[in-house]
């Protein structure tokens, strides 16, 4: 008589449920992943603003303080499925949001100058997140 090769049944559980354990280890590792990849283009876009602003500052004396994207007016857009927020501008300062609607809970804010923080910012032109 011949052996036959092969797995046995309880060999094929036991692979069956290592890679069990390993997809419930690296799945909720990718969702914190994508979320920390939109609060880093949430970063980005505010720097990304503060350029403009000063860009904006220089060519009018005052800072933009008008709906953003508003491509005629003020050469800007944040990355997409990023909402920023201008909520003060003066010739002094500006202030601004950013959030990800639907796809993260955090949000990030900056401001500069003599306009008031706004929270989670707490130093001037630094960008801060929740």
């Amino acid at each position: 008589m011949r052996e036959r090769g092969g797995f046995t049944l309880i060999e094929l559980l036991i692979v069956v449920v290592i890679i069990g354990v390993l997809a419930a280890i690296a799945i909720p590792k990718f969702a914190n992943t994508k979320e920390k990849a939109y609060v880093s283009a949430m970063r980005s876009d505010l720097r990304n603003l503060a350029g403009v602003q000063e860009t904006y500052w220089i060519t009018n004396n005052l800072y933009y303080g008008g709906v953003v994207p508003d491509l005629v007016a003020f050469p800007y857009s944040p990355s997409k499925g990023v909402t920023v927020t201008i909520l003060a501008a003066t010739t002094a300062g500006w202030s601004a949001q950013a959030a990800a609607p639907g796809l993260t809970a955090q949000t990030c804010s900056i401001f500069y100058g003599s306009v008031p923080p706004v929270p989670p910012a707490t130093v001037d032109g630094a960008v801060a997140c929740t």
